[in-house]
């Protein structure tokens, strides 16, 4: 017997829940900004399906692979579908997809249109209302005697993953009568049983040559009532039941006990020539009601619907549940070779086991998720930071990211449209994101244990992607020098955060030699002076030669994180090596790396290379290399800092170089249009958009004649990190402008807002648009001595600790700190740079609870 979620317990501290509680609402898109929108509904690790702007469903990513542009189906004509019926009193019959108008771009195909369901009546109007994972597609008709919401979400509860991670999408169409006359309606559900196909393998078409999904093979539905659900159980007999595609599926609605009539279908007109969906249309077009029928004929991806039918007065409002559920255990390694499970499967034995587990939770999960999202909104951040930081949370529970079998979690870099991208939990990549440390702490010690107890070679290495399934010394042995030594940064910040000392004590020998692999002949400060010149592979995708500021930064970082956790540890000779080191490394970088303005390379012959410091990606030349940063002004030049500065350890360089720095990034990094701009890589920015360049060098004359691999591109988690800098230096319209630059370019029109990419889709690193909440509130909180710090400025605070989360009401004479899940351990409360509340001894403070100091 499979153990019950533990978010069970929910239901007994949260109050009765009405599903007609109004949502909240952070952004709004209409007309042309719902072209792109595809929001992914599902949880942490379970892969999803994204609802789009005009309320079509697309993107079907729930077979351990992303789907994007995957309909679930062979022909997107065939795309997942709801639909409405409605007939008034006079006889007269209504029959529409529950979707918006096609997008212009879609229109044409060279056989017509290729947009998904294509060919069903659709409403004449949708608008979009967003505040993750909340999403609200309001349809209007005039000629319609109804309007209709279509609201969708998946629960959410920040420092709950195993309630954050159900694979579940909660699917609710809001119909309302627009006349003065009682009416019947009905509301529908259709989708392929498309089990054996997540639209990775594909085959040609032999009449066009069009690449068309295959792999289900002789899957069957099957229709189920048990206790409050009815619907579609959809399984498959054939298809491998050790494929990463076999598992099962459940359409179901809620709308039991209630005296609707609900209906269905478990096959279609099999004949060909889409006789499935003409026979699915005409019988629910006619009365609502689903006839069910069989056929001899059988096929391999049969279509099934389920109805619901009631009735509406005058004026009246129905909402009607349904819950799409999914349950594909067979999660396989990176190479696509071993399986190493889902960490949900081990939670259900099958999709209809989770329809049945979750719906009794369900107003608990959704409340608790309301009040997340609601504290978030309510809050004093500008909204297009609140919008950066809650609309990239998505990439979590996108398949960017996945826990195996024993809940560990890993991470691609992000995700092409049919397979990850970069595989390895990407040590530098993940450098920059703040999402899973501060909203799910479990999950970021995770990542930190697997890089050292299984990336960590003997030498200290540690490798900057891991391999599948786990083994010691088993990965590719090349290290990088900002996710090594970033790696210790975090390590540092999830010891804080989650106060845990034995994770500190159990891992502390490990992180002391990842430290101290920087000093070994030929690495990166082999002489030992607290600076790097040796060959540093980065994030750049090449090696640095020499010393710069973006690598120094996550060392004078390490250092300083050493030496912290050594001094805790009573480590005094290590803490004395690194303290010193930190010392003679900062102040040689403020007097060699800032020219007056920013911080530059010094380009270095590097003729000695320990073995694997060197991915072969970058210059063939160590004498006179190439892709250097040089005299650039690189975006991202103190990103170090910044980490730094989140976790409470200060300055790593003179204050006022740092800020002169941030200003000089403004000045030179800034585009207003990127319509002048030449750039040979990848394009993030175009035509009359702004956005900050990755490196510019504002004397044209020095720069290198190959200059750094992506250095004309415009990558948005370094803008968030570029940002970041500027609030914590106080210059709020300066950062809030980056911000806004580039939620202007994923505006819904010409991008998606819930996919930022860079090397991939959903990408890792926007994530650092986290990191913007921590500078603006001036958030830092220890959980080793229960310190907590807030600013001074008024206003209302959402914070997490990803533990624990809640918010700090700031007035002119006092402050309220209030936990709104979780416990937080209290000894010491700082507003701003000079109250200081030291408490007579340590408190904890429960959910609910809350405390006020007066000033």
């Amino acid at each position: 017997m499979k153990p019950i979620l533990t978010i069970c317990l929910l239901s007994i501290f949260l109050p009765a829940f009405s599903q007609s509680q109004s949502w909240p609402v952070l952004k709004h898109y209409e007309k042309e900004q719902t072209y792109r929108i595809a929001m992914p509904i599902g949880g942490i690790g379970t892969g999803d399906i994204s609802i789009g702007g005009n309320g079509q469903w697309m993107d079907v990513e729930m077979m351990n692979k992303p789907g994007i542009g995957f309909y679930g189906s062979v022909t997107s004509q065939q795309a997942p579908c709801f639909m409405l019926f409605v007939q008034d009193q006079g006889g007269k019959k209504y029959a529409k997809a529950m979707m918006g108008p096609v997008p212009p771009d879609q229109y044409a195909g060279s056989q017509g249109s290729l947009a998904p369901s294509h060919g069903m009546p659709r409403f004449k109007s949708a608008t979009f209302d967003a505040a993750y994972p909340f999403a609200t597609v309001n349809l209007e008709d005039d000629e319609m005697p109804v309007s209709v919401k279509a609201k969708v979400f998946n629960p959410f509860i920040p420092c709950d993953a195993d309630a954050s991670g159900m694979p579940v999408a909660v699917i609710r169409y809001v119909v309302t009568n627009k006349t003065d006359h009682a009416m019947d309606v009905a509301v529908a559900g259709s989708m392929d049983n498309f089990i054996g196909m997540d639209g990775y393998k594909l085959d040609f078409d032999n009449f066009d040559r069009a690449l068309v999904p295959v792999g289900a093979k002789n899957n069957h539905n099957t229709y189920r009532a048990s206790g409050d659900l009815a619907g579609i159980y959809m399984t498959s007999d054939s298809v491998d039941h050790d494929a990463s595609t076999w598992g099962t599926i459940a359409l179901t609605t809620s709308e039991v006990n209630k005296g609707y009539q609900i209906s269905y279908r478990t096959q279609f007109n099999p004949k060909g020539w889409n006789s499935n969906m003409t026979d699915m249309w005409d019988d629910f077009s006619d009365d609502g009601v689903f006839e069910n029928k069989t056929f001899d004929q059988k096929v391999n991806d049969p279509r099934s619907a389920l109805s619901v039918k009631l009735k509406l007065g005058p004026h009246e409002t129905k909402e009607v549940q349904f819950l799409l559920t999914w349950d594909f255990p067979n999660r396989k390694d990176w190479d696509d070779k071993q399986t190493i499970g889902n960490y949900y499967s081990t939670k259900y034995s099958d999709a209809w086991d989770v329809a049945e587990k979750t719906l009794p939770h369900l107003p608990a999960l959704e409340s608790k998720t309301l009040e997340f999202v609601n504290t978030f909104v309510n809050s004093s951040y500008p909204e297009a930071v609140k919008e950066a930081a809650l609309f990239n949370a998505n990439t979590l529970r996108s398949q960017t990211t996945f826990r195996d079998r024993e809940g560990r979690f890993f991470g691609w870099e992000g995700v092409f449209n049919t397979t990850g991208s970069c595989y390895g939990n990407c040590a530098h990549v993940w450098n920059y994101e703040y999402a899973s440390p501060f909203l799910f702490g479990s999950l970021a010690k995770s990542m930190r244990e697997t890089e050292y107890n299984y990336g960590e070679w003997n030498s200290g290495l540690v490798s900057f992607r891991v391999s599948l399934p786990l083994k010691k010394e088993g990965n590719w042995k090349v290290a990088a020098a900002d996710g090594q030594m970033g790696g210790i940064m975090k390590f540092y910040r999830e010891w804080q955060l989650s106060g845990d000392d034995n994770y500190l004590k159990a891992n502390w020998p490990a992180v002391k030699k990842a430290l101290s692999f920087a000093w070994i002949p030929g690495g990166w400060d082999a002489d030992k002076d607290g600076v790097m010149e040796g060959c540093q592979h980065n994030t750049m995708d090449i090696e640095y030669y020499g010393p710069n500021p973006e690598i120094e930064f996550w060392y004078l970082g390490a250092l300083k994180a050493g030496a912290a956790m050594a001094h805790y540890l009573k480590d005094t000779e290590f803490e004395a090596t690194c303290q010193g080191l930190f010392k003679r490394g900062s102040k040689w970088t403020d007097d060699n790396l800032f020219n007056g303005a920013y911080y530059i390379q010094k380009i270095t012959p590097v003729r000695d290379i320990a073995p694997g410091l060197s991915a072969g990606m970058g210059s063939k030349s160590t004498e006179n290399p190439d892709f250097q940063i040089g005299e650039g002004c690189l975006v991202d030049q103190l990103v170090g800092q910044n980490m730094a500065l989140v976790c409470g350890l200060g300055y790593l360089a003179k204050p006022e170089n740092v800020r002169k720095a941030l200003e000089s990034i403004v000045k030179y990094n800034s585009v207003k249009s990127f319509s002048d701009t030449y750039n040979n890589m990848r394009s993030y920015a175009m035509d009359n958009e702004a956005g900050l360049m990755l490196t510019v060098y504002p004397d044209p004359s020095k720069r290198p004649a190959i200059p750094l691999s992506y250095h004309a591109e415009t990558w948005t988690g370094l803008e968030y990190t570029a940002a970041t800098g500027l609030f914590y230096e106080g210059m709020d319209a300066e950062g809030l402008a980056v911000i806004e630059n580039v939620r202007d370019r994923y505006d819904g029109y010409k991008r998606n807002p819930f996919n930022e990419e860079e090397c991939g889709n959903h990408y890792a690193r926007a994530m650092a648009s986290w990191s913007a909440i921590l500078a603006l509130s001036g958030f830092h909180y220890s959980a080793v001595d229960g310190s907590f710090a807030i600013t001074s400025k008024p206003g209302n605070y959402f914070w997490s600790d990803g533990y624990a989360w809640g918010n700090v009401k700031v007035e002119n004479d006092s402050a309220t700190l209030k936990v709104h899940y979780g416990s937080l351990k209290l000894s010491d409360f700082k507003l701003g740079g000079d109250k200081d509340f030291k408490l007579a001894g340590s408190v904890t403070l429960k959910e609910g609870e809350e405390k006020t100091f007066k000033l």
